[in-house]
């Protein structure tokens, strides 16, 4: 067990274990860390880039439970020279990617940093939440979109590289229309923000469950994090009915597991962070 895995066990609440706290009222609230030399380096985006970056990432999290987001409050830490006309780069970069979500920025904090950190709280509504609990034997998992162009992309950058504006570790698309339409035939669900096989251990954790795999997954494919697709399982007998909503939604949808009491999941991916 990594010490990110081993320290949420310990603060043991029955609100965590999701991509966000679920409460009664049906208000989830999620909260997310991006920090810079941890998440970015300065050099590899713009201050638009890192504020769209950060707001996207965390809203990934409400849509991963079929939550509309709602409400956004904010902690940035920011160097001490900054300019005015930086700061407004980066208030504008949350302000366009709030208002693109129909989130209001209602509140937070700010303080004097030697670089640039930020953490997002988002306060979501859903009538039908998708938790990560739900697989049973026989249920098959599925992901959305294109696995493994993040990590191809942050290897570049880490060699010096450029990567265009539209590329996946800037540009993230999320499947907020996809999970809505399809929250019926769904049993499970989350965001792959850590990579697939490492989210995967996530599943087979909480629901006590192994995987047969159906296809290949290539390691650099299995643990590319910061994806922002979707993570999936079903019953089977909604395979069509999905198939046809992922071509309604123009969503790729690429059917790789089965889920078996029979054989143990063992994750081959590092921890990203830890």
């Amino acid at each position: 067990m990594n010490l990110e895995n081993y320290f949420i066990q310990t603060l043991k609440n029955s609100h965590i274990g999701d991509d966000g706290a679920l409460m009664g009222d049906g208000y989830v609230y999620s909260k997310d860390a991006f920090f810079e030399n941890v998440h970015f380096k300065r050099e590899w985006l713009t201050l638009y880039d890192i504020a769209k970056k950060a707001m996207v990432v965390n809203i990934s999290d409400a849509i991963a439970m079929n939550a509309i987001p709602k409400y956004a409050l904010l902690a940035v830490a920011m160097p001490k020279h900054f300019t005015k006309q930086e700061a407004q780069e980066l208030s504008r970069g949350f302000y366009e990617t709030a208002k693109e979500y129909n989130v209001e920025i209602i509140g937070g904090d700010t303080l004097s940093n030697t670089k640039v950190d930020i953490s997002v709280t988002i306060i979501s509504k859903t009538k039908k939440p998708l938790l990560r609990k739900g697989i049973k034997e026989g249920y098959l998992l599925a992901y959305t979109g294109e696995l493994g162009r993040s990590k191809k992309e942050l290897q570049k950058l880490f060699r010096g590289g450029k990567i265009h504006k539209k590329s996946k570790f800037i540009n993230i698309t999320l499947r907020q229309k996809f999970i809505a339409n399809s929250i019926r035939f769904l049993k499970s669900g989350m965001d792959i923000s850590d990579g697939l096989l490492s989210d995967l251990e996530k599943l087979a954790n909480v629901n006590k469950i192994g995987f047969r795999f159906l296809t290949k997954i290539e390691k650099n494919v299995g643990c590319s994090g910061e994806e922002y697709e979707m993570l999936i399982a079903f019953d089977r007998r909604n395979k069509k009915a999905l198939l046809r909503h992922s071509k309604q939604t123009r969503t790729p949808l690429h059917i790789f597991a089965q889920a078996t009491k029979q054989k143990r999941y063992i994750n081959r991916c590092k921890a990203h962070h830890f």
